[in-house]
């Protein structure tokens, strides 16, 4: 039996690279494996195209390993240099292709909640696919099959390819700021908007006026607009301005940032399962994979985020009360309170000692009101609406109906202190039942009528992800843009753009030599 490769973390499946790479050669009696030519070249090959993957392929040390291969063809070589550029290839092209399957990031180091690593996936077994593809001499075919397979994910290497075309042509321009521009306006900065929507895929038709904003730079705008999660007005101010004149290399970054996010995640977008996209202020039910159901949602505030982590769906409070958590108790309620000494009353909002009775509020001291829970009664303007869809975690974070519901028209919805509002949680809940007879709409309304609180648990477990993407696919396969609302982004591409943690061909640490003497025994 082969020796078990080892993993580097239990917390995040990662392998390490060099200890898997020694146990292979072990396993195959320290016999050569990149002998042939044509390998070789497969791998270079396949190496330089990890571009079109957002990865950069001087990470991978590519020239070293070609001029390796090089001399090795034009003088003698030791045993000792053989093997260290047998081991040096072999390193190379599984790094490559866990970084293509996995991420090169680890998630668990940018995010302390992180806990999507799948318990039924073991990258090591990966690895062992890997390793057999060398000696089928299919070095091309492990390639194509490492990264997601999921069309998604082709729409973002086909938006990233696109973009680059547009950056190697000359990119898109800068728009001059001054005066607002809108329908009716001739200014000279209206060419360059033109000129920008077109770089973009706003705009097509080349025009005889290219300084009037006409009704197709307004339509194409206020497209723009919406895809950017900005008012749509039709009009460029200076938040429109900024958006646009994000430059193109920005955006290649960014699209390249949700590529590596895709790796983390997209083996998790299978079967039946909610996804909230914390970014996009939005939620979907998939059944089998496929959307079948989609709503607006309001997330935490940025100084209040939503956390990205994955649970399972356990069961709905139906007409729930709501308890002020400590946070929200010292900075938004006890203000309010010390300013209005009716407003609990006014709220329904019911003050409870240690032994959880009933105080009077005009008893407590709200300068100093130690021991005291607040809790709001269930109705109609309680916080939580009719409904809380709820999941185990350690950050108290839920999906729940909600009487701000005007707040659903903004365009940007960070208005929460952390927990999910849904704007349409009752189609959601019949959808997680999925039992036409016994909780269809009628019966979920009858619950709902009978105004007891009242937990009801799921008949089956319905998984759920809070996941953080800031790029979308338009309908017309453009990759657009969404606000980076956490500033999560910055991070996930600072460690995108380190070098990986080992050179490749600095190879003493990892056996060449010792490699070699077991070779010529």
């Amino acid at each position: 039996m082969p020796a078990p490769l080892p993993a580097t973390s239990a917390g995040h499946q990662r392998v390490d690279v060099s200890r898997a790479v020694i146990d292979f050669y072990a396993q195959r009696g320290f016999r050569a494996a990149w002998t042939n030519k044509s390998d070789v070249a497969q791998l270079l090959k396949r190496l330089n195209d990890t571009q079109a993957d957002g990865l950069d392929p001087r990470d991978f040390r590519i020239d070293e390993l070609a001029r390796a291969q090089t001399s090795m063809q034009t003088t003698a070589p030791t045993p000792a240099q053989r093997a260290t550029f047998d081991i040096a290839a072999s390193h190379t092209y599984i790094t490559a292709l866990l970084q293509l399957r996995r991420g090169k990031v680890d998630p668990s180091r940018l995010e302390l909640q992180w806990n999507f690593d799948p318990v039924d996936i073991d990258p090591r077994e990966d690895v062992k696919a890997f390793f057999a593809a060398i000696d089928a001499h299919d070095v091309a075919r492990a390639f194509n099959q490492a990264p997601p397979q999921e069309a998604i994910y082709g729409r973002l290497r086909e938006g990233l390819a696109q973009l680059r075309r547009v950056r190697d042509t000359g990119g898109w321009p800068q728009i001059a700021a001054g005066q607002v521009l809108k329908p009716g306006v001739t200014d000279a900065s209206v060419a360059a908007l033109r000129a920008r929507l077109t770089a973009g895929g706003y705009l097509n038709e080349p025009t005889a006026t290219p300084t009037d904003y006409d009704e197709t730079v307004a339509a194409a705008v206020k497209k723009f607009q919406a895809e950017q999660y900005l008012p749509v007005d039709g009009v460029v101010g200076a938040t429109t301005l900024a958006a646009l004149n994000v430059p193109i290399e920005a955006r290649i970054d960014q699209v390249r940032v949700n590529m590596e996010r895709a790796r983390w995640l997209l083996y998790k977008l299978q079967g039946t399962f909610v996804i909230v996209d914390i970014a996009g202020y939005k939620v979907a039910f998939y059944r089998d994979g496929k959307a079948i159901w989609r709503s607006r949602v309001q997330v935490g505030k940025p100084f209040r985020s939503t956390p990205v982590f994955q649970s399972q769906i356990t069961y709905i409070t139906f007409n729930p009360t709501w308890t002020v958590p400590p946070t929200i108790l010292v900075k938004d309620i006890l203000p309010k309170i010390l300013k209005d000494p009716h407003y609990l009353d006014a709220h329904l909002i019911r003050a409870i000692d240690r032994q959880g009775a009933v105080v009077d509020p005009s008893t407590i001291d709200w300068h100093n009101p130690r021991g005291i829970t607040l809790r709001q009664d269930a109705g109609p303007d309680n916080s939580l609406g009719q409904v809380v869809i709820r999941f185990p975690n350690d950050y108290s974070i839920y999906l729940h109906d909600t009487p701000h519901r005007d707040l659903f028209a903004q365009s940007r919805r960070a208005t929460s202190s952390g927990c999910i509002r849904v704007e349409n949680p009752l189609q959601l809940v019949e959808l997680l039942f999925n039992d036409p007879v016994h909780w269809n709409s009628a019966a979920i309304q009858a619950q709902l009528a009978n105004g007891k609180t009242e937990n009801i648990t799921l008949p089956v477990k319905v998984p759920v992800l809070l996941a953080y993407w800031t790029v979308d696919l338009s309908i017309d396969g453009r990759v657009t843009f969404k606000p980076d609302v956490y500033g999560h982004d910055l991070a996930v591409l600072r460690a995108l753009n380190l070098p990986s943690e080992r050179s490749v061909l600095d190879l003493q640490r990892v056996g060449g030599p010792a490699v070699a003497a077991r070779q010529n025994k």
